[in-house]
């Protein structure tokens, strides 16, 4: 059976972050903060939060190299019922909501930039089609898969890169924005709005973990697993950077506020209406390697939950070339069905509050294996243990508890998907 490369595991990891989030949120964002200085740091700290992320999990992954991601780790760290809530969360949220939304963005970007209106009931089909399309290449071979998805991310990055230089060069007008810290900016950031917008900026770096979900399928897990998790999401920060310094540089605030399409409000900025479209197409069009990206990974936790859970062993059945494709089926139709009923920001801020929710278990996984079990064979040792999982704890946990508060609804919906997940595993018999 063929295995996937580092190479087409590392683009999964970038086309997975790369995608709905930096597209979308800055928008959301600047309803509260108006602070260049505030904005771009919004950013730093959502990549060093998920750089330190990464490299807890890079010793999970490395340590226990199976497909699954958060279920596998969390059914060995703490108990079987910990993992099935994580893979159940991951089935139903974590993957199909965040494969929704790319699908979404990509319908909403393509059909204001075609027409200049928005249509609703367009978009809702574009986007359907779209994760139908995906869904039939994925289900085929691997090797069709992997190389599908590695021209996409090249294709991705070089493209914003090219897109950020032009914007800079070509823009007559440069926004006033300062991105100094001035009187009142480190107020902002300790705020309430600030801890809410990170909850959208960690949204967008959902992904720096995909690399776990497909560890049972890489080829020599244990020693390219902590490089991809690492070098992947140091490429997507620095894209982010450069992304939202651009958005800010080249586009009023005020224009932006509140709306999706950032990416082709700021190229219609910078290359004025024909040229605005044009690079807004070219933006949309990234939007599918985001899609593609989690409709490769999200089924291979779906894959293992079938393996353990005779009740559901048929999400683990696969064609000849091993490739899931009932869980692919499964998650698609999911996604489908999300894109169908629920709203854009709903969908948005309750996704990221659950992944975060999930991810901070996990890393919290670290200290109790450390403890648990020593003398564990470890190819990789988190860098700068316990300093790293720490930083990511205190982040993530102070932006939940202001989640919490300030976006109860969502919050207590995502709480609900974690309590139907255990009433889920207390009726179903394990293998």
């Amino acid at each position: 059976m063929s295995k996937f490369r580092h190479t087409t595991v590392t683009s999964v990891v970038i086309a997975n972050m790369v995608g709905t989030g930096v597209f979308t949120s800055l928008g959301f964002q600047l309803l509260e903060i108006r602070s260049g200085f505030a904005l771009l740091m919004l950013w730093a700290v959502g990549g060093l939060i998920a750089l330190c992320g990464a490299m807890t999990y890079a010793e999970l992954g490395a340590a226990m190299p199976r497909s699954g991601g958060e279920y596998n780790f969390l059914t060995r760290i703490y108990h079987p019922s910990i993992g099935f809530v994580s893979g159940w969360v991951s089935a139903t949220v974590g993957f199909a909501g965040p494969t929704a939304l790319a699908a979404m963005t990509f319908a909403a970007y393509s059909t204001s930039i075609l027409s200049g209106e928005s249509h609703p009931g367009l978009q809702k089909v574009l986007a359907c089609a779209l994760i139908i399309i995906l869904t039939f290449v994925h289900s085929s071979t691997r090797r069709n898969s992997g190389a599908l998805q590695v021209i996409f991310t090249v294709a991705k990055v070089g493209i914003i890169v090219v897109f950020c230089v032009a914007a800079l060069l070509m823009a007559d007008t440069v926004q006033p924005v300062q991105f100094t810290p001035v009187s009142g900016d480190i107020g902002v950031l300790t705020s309430s709005a600030f801890a809410v917008s990170l909850i959208y900026v960690s949204y967008a770096f959902t992904g720096w973990n995909a690399a776990t979900y497909l560890s049972g399928e890489l080829e020599n897990a244990q020693r390219t697993l902590p490089w991809i998790l690492i070098s992947g999401t140091m490429v997507v920060m620095i894209l982010y950077l450069a992304l939202n310094f651009v958005f800010l540089t080249v586009a009023p605030m005020d224009a932006m506020s509140g709306q999706v399409e950032v990416g082709y409000i700021a190229a219609d900025a910078a290359f004025g209406v024909t040229g605005g479209r044009f690079a807004g197409l070219v933006l949309s069009l990234l939007l599918v390697s985001t899609v593609s990206a989690m409709t490769v990974a999200g089924p291979r936790v779906l894959q293992v939950i079938g393996q353990d859970f005779h009740t559901l062993r048929r999400l683990a059945r696969t064609n000849s070339d091993g490739v899931p494709t009932s869980a692919i089926l499964f998650q698609s139709s999911l996604a489908i069905l999300f894109i169908l009923t629920s709203s854009f920001e709903a969908v948005l801020v309750f996704a990221g509050f659950i992944l975060a929710l999930n991810s901070f278990a996990t890393v919290l996984g670290v200290f109790v294996l450390r403890v648990r079990q020593p003398n564990m064979l470890r190819p990789y040792r988190t860098f700068a243990y316990p300093v790293t999982p720490l930083i990511y704890l205190a982040l993530t946990g102070w932006t939940l508890v202001f989640v919490l508060i300030n976006r109860p609804v969502e919050a207590l919906f995502a709480l609900g998907v974690i309590a139907m997940g255990l009433v889920f595993y207390a009726l179903f018999p394990k293998n």
